[in-house]
C-alpha cells in the first residue's frame, strides 16, 4: 500500500465556503475513481499558525494505482478548477506504508 498526502496554503481572500466546496467535489472522486483505497479531506482546524490550510490523504494499492487517479480526468479537473487558481503554496509526499 501507498499513501499520498497534499497539503495547500489557500491564497489571500479565499472563502471558507470554497474550501468547504472543494472538499465536497474531492470527496465525490472515490466513487469516480475506483483505484482510491481510502480518502480523507479537510480544512486545517487551527491549532497551529504554521500549519497548512487545507490537505488531502490518500491510500493507494500501488504506485500505478496512484498514477491513475493523479491523471484521472475528474481529479484533474477539481484540481484546474477548484484547487491551482485558488492555491498559493502546495506540498506533496508519496510514500510506501509497509
Amino acid at each position: 500500500m501507498m499513501r499520498h498526502v497534499v497539503m495547500f496554503r489557500w491564497k489571500e481572500g479565499v472563502e471558507p465556503a470554497h474550501a468547504a466546496a472543494t472538499a465536497g467535489a474531492l470527496r465525490r472522486l472515490p466513487a469516480l475513481i475506483p483505484q482510491i483505497v481510502e480518502y480523507a479531506c479537510g480544512t486545517d482546524l487551527g491549532v497551529a499558525p504554521t500549519n497548512f490550510d487545507f490537505a488531502v490523504s490518500a491510500r493507494f494499492a500501488s504506485l500505478d494505482d496512484y498514477i491513475t487517479y493523479r491523471d484521472h480526468p475528474e481529479h484533474q479537473a477539481v484540481v484546474q478548477s477548484m484547487i491551482g487558481p485558488f492555491v498559493a503554496e502546495r506540498s506533496a509526499v508519496q510514500f510506501d506504508e509497509s
